[in-house]
This record gives C-alpha cells, sequence and structure tokens, in this order.
C-alpha cells in the first residue's frame, strides 16, 4: 500500500541542487534535495519505508549556495530526524502525518542551517511491506 501526498507547487522546478547559486528565476533561493527513504519500523521489524523530497528556501543567495556545499550534513540531519519520526508516527498502513514532518524537519534543518527561512515537503509516500 502506498500513500502518495501531493502538495501545492509540487511540481515546482527548484535550483541548486545540482550546484550554482540556488537562485531561481523568480528571485527565490532554493536548494533541492534528492529524494530520502527511511525504513519504517514496527515490532522490531521494516514494516515498510517512508520516502520524501525536500526544498530548502534560504534567506540569499549566499545562504542557498552554503547549503549546496554542506548538502551532505544538511542530508545527515535530515536522515536522523526522519528515522526519529517514522520510529514514533509512521506507518505504513496510514496516511504519513506531513505537518508534524514538516514541524521536525523545519526544526532540525534551521538548527543546522540558521539562514534556511523553511523546508517545503514537496512529495512524501510511506508503503508497506
Amino acid at each position: 500500500m502506498t500513500a502518495l501526498v501531493p502538495f501545492p507547487g509540487g511540481g515546482a522546478q527548484a535550483s541548486g541542487g545540482g550546484g550554482g547559486d540556488g537562485a531561481d528565476a523568480s528571485g527565490l533561493n532554493l536548494v533541492s534535495m534528492e529524494e530520502v527513504i527511511v525504513p519504517i519500523i514496527e515490532a522490531d521489524r521494516v514494516a515498510g519505508n517512508m520516502r520524501f523530497k525536500l526544498v530548502l528556501e534560504a534567506h540569499d543567495a549566499a545562504t542557498a549556495a552554503k547549503a549546496t556545499a554542506e548538502m551532505p550534513a544538511l542530508r545527515e540531519t535530515t536522515v536522523a530526524t526522519a528515522l526519529e519520526f517514522a520510529r514514533l508516527n509512521a506507518s505504513g498502513m496510514r496516511a504519513v502525518d506531513a505537518g508534524r514532518l514538516n514541524h521536525d524537519m523545519n526544526a532540525a534543518l534551521k538548527a543546522a542551517e540558521p539562514g534556511l527561512t523553511r523546508v517545503l515537503i514537496v512529495e512524501i509516500a510511506a508503503a508497506h511491506n
């Protein structure tokens, strides 16, 4: 069973994921993160997985460039936060609480990179094995 939650603007193009200064044509400073997949553990066994894609919005182009350069560390923070979220709140049998995940990701990634304005979840899904 897979639950896919579309978000407004989910098909929006974000620059900065592959390098460059991170500013797009509209003046936003967006940095996309490659898809993250974490296991959902229930009763000491892998019951499924949760996958999602994030776009990081930075205060300015310099912060977007810094976030692009620090992407491995930001992904590490993202994975650690997602693992904890999945352990406590996710199931392959029900919809993911995207609001709670968004809150957790914003708190963790803003702490890791204070120049971020917000973290946007552009795609999320949970699947049961």
